[in-house]
């Protein structure tokens, strides 16, 4: 009987959160177009043998302020653009509200492919898994380097891990500014996706929400 592959581990490409240039130059990625084209051949992970195609950051390519969400959502997967879904939405409209102009900013994912499961004919969402994080790590890293950003948003517990190299305790630290070892600070709060699944007190979950991004609004005057 013939025996059953054993995929092969996970190993993660290494980064530098010290200087994420040293990372861009070691993936040999010059521009988001680069960029595009290498996470769209990417198989580090399996996410990318399932997902449509890969999806990066966009918005102001010299942005004084980048947001990072967990991954691409179902919508996003099909047209290949970041937080066009639902959530997306939620975001714009928060930005707004907390006096950041959506067009003057970045936002990408930690994850640049789509994790689901199948319900039906309906794609649901799966969190990716650390190691699928971690092997995803140096794309977002390129992305720092090559947008140059002094600040960041961590939108839920996934992109705060990736962007810190830790884990983050977002309900403990959500409002607060943390440093990189870049230099960099990082604005830890809620993934906008989290207030839609709120059932009761959704209108007072926003208003949290928009004091959380009204900490960065200080980049912007």
């Amino acid at each position: 009987m013939k025996e059953k592959a054993v995929p092969a581990p996970l190993v993660p490409r290494p980064v530098d959160r010290e200087d994420p240039a040293a990372t861009l130059a070691r993936d040999g990625i010059a521009s988001l177009v680069e960029l595009k084209a290498a996470t769209m051949a990417c198989r580090e992970c399996p996410l990318g043998e399932t997902a449509t195609q890969s999806v990066i950051g966009e918005g102001d390519a010299k942005a004084k302020l980048m947001l990072v969400g967990e991954q691409p959502g179902d919508q996003e997967d099909l047209q290949g653009r970041p937080f066009v879904g639902p959530a997306g939405r939620l975001l714009a409209r928060a930005l707004q509200e907390a006096g950041i102009p959506p067009e003057k900013v970045f936002v990408s994912n930690a994850v640049k492919h789509f994790k689901f499961e199948l319900r039906g004919k309906r794609r649901i969402h799966k969190s990716p898994t650390q190691r699928e994080a971690a092997a995803c790590l140096h794309w977002l890293e390129d992305e720092i380097a090559l947008v140059r950003p002094p600040a960041l948003v961590a939108l839920g517990s996934t992109a705060a891990r990736s962007i810190m190299g830790r884990a983050v305790p977002v309900m403990a630290e959500r409002g607060h500014w943390l440093a990189r070892p870049d230099g960099r600070q990082v604005l830890i709060t809620l993934h906008p996706s989290a207030l839609l699944r709120v059932q009761e007190g959704r209108e007072e979950a926003f208003a949290l929400f928009v004091q959380d991004l009204s900490k960065a609004r200080k980049l912007f005057r």
